[in-house]
């Protein structure tokens, strides 16, 4: 374990290529294919909200383990313009104006555990873990 990579995250494309990577860890993790597919939904999730609302940024992913188990951890970020309010984003059904208000809380649900640091013109950065 501990192999880590990097991927910007400009245009769609990229969107594509976290998905598969992100399915490749998770395979070498060991975890199943229920939650293989639970952790790159999430990912697409959370990197296209970065791309679209903060205008682009990078993932990490990353192989590890905690507690003895196999991991697969992602840091999504972008230097967008931030959530003002988290707590209000994180609602089910919240939407900005042109999101179906699904990607943040849905993301959350997917995986074991979930992180977000947001502030007005300091951009976002997601973290989200799943063990096998």
């Amino acid at each position: 374990m501990g192999k880590r990579e990097t991927f910007p995250l400009k245009q769609e494309t990229d969107i594509v290529l976290i998905r598969q990577r992100v399915r490749k860890y998770a395979e070498e993790a060991k975890l199943g294919i229920v939650s293989q597919t639970k952790i790159v939904t999430a990912a697409s999730e959370i990197a296209r909200n970065a791309l679209i609302y903060g205008g682009g940024g990078e993932c990490v992913v990353e192989a590890c383990s905690r507690d003895g188990r196999s991991a697969v951890y992602l840091c999504i970020s972008d230097s967008g313009a931030g959530i003002a309010d988290i707590d209000r984003a994180m609602v089910d059904g919240y939407t900005s104006g042109s999101g179906l208000g699904l990607g943040l809380s849905g993301a959350k649900r997917l995986v074991d555990a979930f992180a977000i640091d947001s502030a007005p013109g300091q951009g976002t950065r997601v973290e989200l873990w799943k063990w096998r």
